[in-house]
Protein backbone atom coordinates (compact mmCIF):
# COMPACT_ATOMS: atom_id res chain seq x y z
CA UNK A 1 0.00 0.00 0.00
CA UNK A 2 1.35 3.44 -0.74
CA UNK A 3 1.13 6.14 1.78
CA UNK A 4 -1.45 8.49 1.58
CA UNK A 5 -1.42 10.93 4.60
CA UNK A 6 -4.49 13.15 3.42
CA UNK A 7 -8.19 12.50 3.78
CA UNK A 8 -11.18 14.84 4.21
CA UNK A 9 -10.83 18.72 3.12
CA UNK A 10 -7.73 20.02 2.31
CA UNK A 11 -7.79 23.55 2.63
CA UNK A 12 -5.91 26.44 -0.24
CA UNK A 13 -4.83 29.66 1.48
CA UNK A 14 -4.65 32.69 -0.43
CA UNK A 15 -1.63 34.76 -0.91
CA UNK A 16 -2.14 37.92 0.66
CA UNK A 17 -0.06 41.00 -0.54
CA UNK A 18 0.23 44.39 0.46
CA UNK A 19 -0.90 47.73 -1.03
CA UNK A 20 2.60 47.53 -2.50
CA UNK A 21 1.59 44.37 -4.12
CA UNK A 22 4.85 42.81 -1.76
CA UNK A 23 3.58 39.28 -0.31
CA UNK A 24 1.99 39.67 3.30
CA UNK A 25 3.61 37.16 5.60
CA UNK A 26 2.13 37.87 8.69
CA UNK A 27 -1.30 38.48 7.43
CA UNK A 28 -0.77 34.83 5.40
CA UNK A 29 0.30 33.29 8.51
CA UNK A 30 -2.83 34.64 10.57
CA UNK A 31 -5.04 33.35 7.52
CA UNK A 32 -3.87 29.90 7.55
CA UNK A 33 -4.14 29.75 11.51
CA UNK A 34 -8.01 30.21 10.59
CA UNK A 35 -8.01 27.17 8.67
CA UNK A 36 -6.54 24.91 11.15
CA UNK A 37 -8.30 26.02 13.99
CA UNK A 38 -11.44 25.86 11.94
CA UNK A 39 -11.05 21.97 11.34
CA UNK A 40 -9.76 22.04 8.07
CA UNK A 41 -7.66 18.34 7.56
CA UNK A 42 -5.02 19.99 5.64
CA UNK A 43 -3.45 22.83 4.51
CA UNK A 44 -1.92 23.61 0.80
CA UNK A 45 0.03 26.58 0.25
CA UNK A 46 1.26 27.41 -3.25
CA UNK A 47 -1.77 25.85 -5.49
CA UNK A 48 -4.16 28.17 -7.90
CA UNK A 49 -5.46 29.82 -4.87
CA UNK A 50 -2.29 30.83 -3.95
CA UNK A 51 -1.82 32.25 -7.13
CA UNK A 52 1.69 30.06 -7.50
CA UNK A 53 2.71 31.42 -11.19
CA UNK A 54 2.48 35.00 -9.86
CA UNK A 55 5.34 34.57 -7.23
CA UNK A 56 8.80 35.04 -7.78
CA UNK A 57 11.16 32.10 -6.07
CA UNK A 58 11.95 33.76 -2.96
CA UNK A 59 8.60 34.40 -2.27
CA UNK A 60 7.35 30.74 -3.03
CA UNK A 61 10.21 29.50 -0.12
CA UNK A 62 8.97 32.39 2.42
CA UNK A 63 5.45 31.26 1.36
CA UNK A 64 6.59 27.25 2.32
CA UNK A 65 8.22 27.79 5.85
CA UNK A 66 5.49 30.03 6.61
CA UNK A 67 2.94 27.82 6.31
CA UNK A 68 5.16 24.57 7.87
CA UNK A 69 5.91 27.18 11.15
CA UNK A 70 2.91 28.45 11.35
CA UNK A 71 0.42 24.41 11.32
CA UNK A 72 4.03 23.27 13.26
CA UNK A 73 2.56 19.63 12.63
CA UNK A 74 -0.85 20.20 13.81
CA UNK A 75 -2.05 19.08 10.32
CA UNK A 76 -0.24 17.62 7.05
CA UNK A 77 1.05 20.38 4.77
CA UNK A 78 0.34 19.73 0.58
CA UNK A 79 3.29 22.50 -1.03
CA UNK A 80 2.95 23.68 -4.41
CA UNK A 81 6.10 23.21 -6.19
CA UNK A 82 4.86 23.00 -10.22
CA UNK A 83 7.30 25.41 -12.77
CA UNK A 84 7.97 25.57 -16.04
CA UNK A 85 10.88 23.83 -16.20
CA UNK A 86 12.07 20.46 -14.19
CA UNK A 87 14.77 21.79 -12.72
CA UNK A 88 12.79 24.85 -10.69
CA UNK A 89 10.31 22.16 -9.87
CA UNK A 90 12.93 19.83 -8.42
CA UNK A 91 14.48 22.89 -6.75
CA UNK A 92 11.10 23.90 -5.08
CA UNK A 93 10.26 20.36 -4.07
CA UNK A 94 13.59 19.32 -2.90
CA UNK A 95 13.10 22.70 -0.22
CA UNK A 96 9.76 21.49 0.30
CA UNK A 97 11.05 18.66 1.59
CA UNK A 98 13.86 20.17 3.19
CA UNK A 99 11.05 22.62 5.07
CA UNK A 100 9.10 19.91 6.22
CA UNK A 101 6.38 19.40 4.00
CA UNK A 102 3.69 16.22 4.40
CA UNK A 103 4.36 16.22 0.67
CA UNK A 104 4.17 18.34 -2.76
CA UNK A 105 1.79 18.87 -5.70
CA UNK A 106 2.41 19.36 -9.14
CA UNK A 107 0.61 20.13 -12.11
CA UNK A 108 2.81 19.89 -15.41
CA UNK A 109 2.93 23.56 -16.39
CA UNK A 110 3.99 24.64 -20.49
CA UNK A 111 3.81 27.04 -23.24
CA UNK A 112 4.53 24.14 -25.63
CA UNK A 113 2.09 21.89 -25.27
CA UNK A 114 3.87 18.62 -23.53
CA UNK A 115 3.71 15.02 -24.48
CA UNK A 116 3.17 12.17 -22.20
CA UNK A 117 6.57 11.09 -22.50
CA UNK A 118 7.87 14.49 -21.62
CA UNK A 119 5.39 14.56 -18.55
CA UNK A 120 5.96 11.26 -17.76
CA UNK A 121 10.02 11.82 -17.10
CA UNK A 122 9.02 15.52 -15.60
CA UNK A 123 7.36 13.91 -12.84
CA UNK A 124 9.94 11.27 -12.56
CA UNK A 125 13.04 13.40 -12.34
CA UNK A 126 10.91 15.63 -9.27
CA UNK A 127 10.38 11.64 -7.88
CA UNK A 128 13.83 10.87 -7.79
CA UNK A 129 15.21 13.78 -5.76
CA UNK A 130 13.15 13.63 -2.78
CA UNK A 131 11.27 11.20 -0.38
CA UNK A 132 8.28 13.03 0.34
CA UNK A 133 4.99 11.74 -1.50
CA UNK A 134 3.86 13.60 -4.88
CA UNK A 135 -0.06 14.43 -5.41
CA UNK A 136 -0.45 14.91 -9.85
CA UNK A 137 -2.93 17.49 -10.26
CA UNK A 138 -4.37 17.15 -13.40
CA UNK A 139 -6.04 20.73 -14.20
CA UNK A 140 -6.29 21.44 -18.06
CA UNK A 141 -8.12 25.46 -17.28
CA UNK A 142 -4.81 26.63 -15.54
CA UNK A 143 -2.10 24.26 -16.46
CA UNK A 144 -2.92 24.07 -20.04
CA UNK A 145 -2.84 19.92 -19.97
CA UNK A 146 -5.07 17.19 -19.43
CA UNK A 147 -3.74 13.99 -18.47
CA UNK A 148 -5.86 11.43 -20.19
CA UNK A 149 -6.49 8.42 -17.19
CA UNK A 150 -3.95 6.38 -18.90
CA UNK A 151 -1.18 9.01 -18.52
CA UNK A 152 -2.25 9.05 -14.79
CA UNK A 153 -1.99 5.53 -14.52
CA UNK A 154 1.52 5.98 -15.96
CA UNK A 155 2.08 8.07 -13.14
CA UNK A 156 1.18 6.21 -10.60
CA UNK A 157 4.16 3.38 -11.80
CA UNK A 158 6.67 5.88 -9.87
CA UNK A 159 7.41 4.82 -6.52
CA UNK A 160 6.25 8.51 -4.67
CA UNK A 161 3.49 9.37 -6.84
CA UNK A 162 1.11 8.18 -4.77
CA UNK A 163 -2.07 10.68 -5.22
CA UNK A 164 -4.01 12.19 -7.49
CA UNK A 165 -5.80 15.50 -7.78
CA UNK A 166 -8.58 15.39 -10.46
CA UNK A 167 -10.04 19.19 -11.43
CA UNK A 168 -11.82 18.55 -15.16
CA UNK A 169 -14.78 17.83 -13.34
CA UNK A 170 -15.26 14.06 -15.07
CA UNK A 171 -16.09 12.06 -12.43
CA UNK A 172 -15.95 9.19 -14.61
CA UNK A 173 -11.71 9.01 -14.37
CA UNK A 174 -12.17 8.76 -10.73
CA UNK A 175 -14.24 5.54 -11.01
CA UNK A 176 -12.24 4.43 -14.08
CA UNK A 177 -8.85 4.79 -11.84
CA UNK A 178 -10.29 3.52 -8.83
CA UNK A 179 -11.69 0.06 -10.54
CA UNK A 180 -8.18 -0.16 -12.70
CA UNK A 181 -5.85 0.33 -9.44
CA UNK A 182 -8.24 0.09 -6.37
CA UNK A 183 -6.67 0.96 -3.03
CA UNK A 184 -3.48 1.46 -4.22
CA UNK A 185 -4.02 5.59 -4.92
CA UNK A 186 -6.01 8.23 -3.54
CA UNK A 187 -8.07 10.30 -5.11
CA UNK A 188 -8.81 14.27 -4.53
CA UNK A 189 -11.39 16.15 -6.08
CA UNK A 190 -10.61 19.61 -7.09
CA UNK A 191 -13.72 20.37 -9.01
CA UNK A 192 -15.87 22.24 -6.23
CA UNK A 193 -19.23 22.18 -7.87
CA UNK A 194 -18.36 18.50 -7.86
CA UNK A 195 -17.65 17.58 -4.46
CA UNK A 196 -20.93 15.38 -3.71
CA UNK A 197 -20.15 13.36 -6.50
CA UNK A 198 -16.71 12.73 -6.03
CA UNK A 199 -16.87 11.59 -2.78
CA UNK A 200 -19.68 9.14 -3.64
CA UNK A 201 -17.14 8.04 -6.58
CA UNK A 202 -14.97 7.40 -3.61
CA UNK A 203 -12.65 10.34 -3.31
CA UNK A 204 -10.04 10.61 -0.51
CA UNK A 205 -10.46 14.05 0.13
CA UNK A 206 -11.58 17.42 -1.22
CA UNK A 207 -8.83 19.76 -2.33
CA UNK A 208 -10.95 23.62 -2.15
CA UNK A 209 -10.56 27.08 -1.42
CA UNK A 210 -13.49 27.33 0.45
CA UNK A 211 -12.38 26.89 3.69
CA UNK A 212 -11.40 30.47 3.86
CA UNK A 213 -15.42 30.89 3.93
CA UNK A 214 -17.55 28.03 5.33
CA UNK A 215 -15.68 25.92 6.66
CA UNK A 216 -18.00 24.39 9.06
CA UNK A 217 -20.06 23.46 6.00
CA UNK A 218 -17.56 21.88 4.02
CA UNK A 219 -16.66 19.86 7.05
CA UNK A 220 -19.77 18.93 7.68
CA UNK A 221 -19.97 17.40 4.28
CA UNK A 222 -17.28 15.17 5.33
CA UNK A 223 -18.09 14.06 8.03
CA UNK A 224 -21.58 13.22 6.60
CA UNK A 225 -20.31 10.91 3.81
CA UNK A 226 -17.62 9.27 6.48
CA UNK A 227 -20.40 8.34 8.63
CA UNK A 228 -22.42 7.11 5.44
CA UNK A 229 -25.25 9.71 6.14
CA UNK A 230 -25.84 10.69 1.80
CA UNK A 231 -29.46 12.41 2.99
CA UNK A 232 -27.53 14.96 5.27
CA UNK A 233 -24.87 14.79 3.13
CA UNK A 234 -26.97 16.14 -0.10
CA UNK A 235 -28.37 18.95 2.41
CA UNK A 236 -25.19 20.25 3.29
CA UNK A 237 -24.02 20.41 -0.11
CA UNK A 238 -26.41 22.24 -1.19
CA UNK A 239 -26.39 24.65 1.32
CA UNK A 240 -22.80 25.60 -0.64
CA UNK A 241 -22.99 24.97 -3.99
CA UNK A 242 -24.56 28.14 -4.64
CA UNK A 243 -20.97 29.65 -3.40
CA UNK A 244 -18.87 26.85 -4.74
CA UNK A 245 -20.07 27.80 -8.17
CA UNK A 246 -19.36 31.32 -7.63
CA UNK A 247 -15.72 31.19 -6.05
CA UNK A 248 -15.34 28.91 -9.32
CA UNK A 249 -16.64 31.63 -11.87
CA UNK A 250 -14.82 34.91 -10.38
CA UNK A 251 -11.33 33.35 -10.07
CA UNK A 252 -10.17 31.73 -6.78
CA UNK A 253 -8.30 34.40 -5.93
CA UNK A 254 -10.46 37.16 -6.32
CA UNK A 255 -13.45 35.23 -4.65
CA UNK A 256 -12.10 34.64 -1.27
CA UNK A 257 -10.67 38.14 -0.58
CA UNK A 258 -13.45 39.45 -1.64
CA UNK A 259 -15.48 36.78 0.66
CA UNK A 260 -13.29 37.24 3.85
CA UNK A 261 -13.54 41.51 3.65
CA UNK A 262 -17.55 40.68 3.56
CA UNK A 263 -16.76 38.06 6.62
CA UNK A 264 -14.86 41.34 8.56
CA UNK A 265 -11.42 39.41 7.53
CA UNK A 266 -7.97 40.94 5.97
CA UNK A 267 -8.02 39.54 2.91
CA UNK A 268 -5.12 41.37 1.54
CA UNK A 269 -4.49 42.85 -1.40
CA UNK A 270 -4.13 41.27 -5.43
CA UNK A 271 -0.91 41.04 -7.64
CA UNK A 272 -1.93 42.56 -10.91
CA UNK A 273 -3.00 41.78 -13.42
CA UNK A 274 -5.52 40.64 -11.46
CA UNK A 275 -8.15 43.24 -10.27
CA UNK A 276 -11.05 43.07 -7.00
CA UNK A 277 -14.16 42.02 -7.76
CA UNK A 278 -16.93 44.63 -8.91
CA UNK A 279 -19.10 46.29 -6.37
CA UNK A 280 -22.15 44.07 -8.27
CA UNK A 281 -20.22 41.12 -7.94
CA UNK A 282 -19.13 42.40 -4.05
CA UNK A 283 -22.96 42.16 -3.66
CA UNK A 284 -23.47 39.10 -5.03
CA UNK A 285 -21.54 37.40 -3.01
CA UNK A 286 -22.51 38.61 0.58
CA UNK A 287 -26.12 37.59 -0.69
CA UNK A 288 -24.60 33.87 -1.16
CA UNK A 289 -23.08 34.18 2.64
CA UNK A 290 -25.75 35.44 3.83
CA UNK A 291 -27.68 32.62 2.80
CA UNK A 292 -25.53 29.67 4.00
CA UNK A 293 -25.96 31.47 7.30
CA UNK A 294 -22.50 32.41 7.37
CA UNK A 295 -23.85 36.05 7.74
CA UNK A 296 -25.89 37.22 10.30
CA UNK A 297 -29.30 38.46 8.22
Amino acid sequence: MKDIPFKGIIAYPITPFDENEKVDIPLFRKLVERLVIAGSHSVAPLGSTGVLPYLADAEKEAITEATIQQVAGRVPTLVGVSNLTTERTVYHARFAEKAGATAVMIIPMSYWKLTDDEIVKHYDAVASKISIPIMAYNNPATGGVDMSPALLKRLLAIPNVTMIKESTGDVQRMHYLKRELGEEVAFYNGSNPLALAAFAAGANGWCTAAPNLIPELNVSLYEAIKSNNLEKAQDIFLQQIDLLKFIVAKGLPRAIKAGLNILGEDGGHLRTPLQPLTYAEIEELKGILERTDVLVK
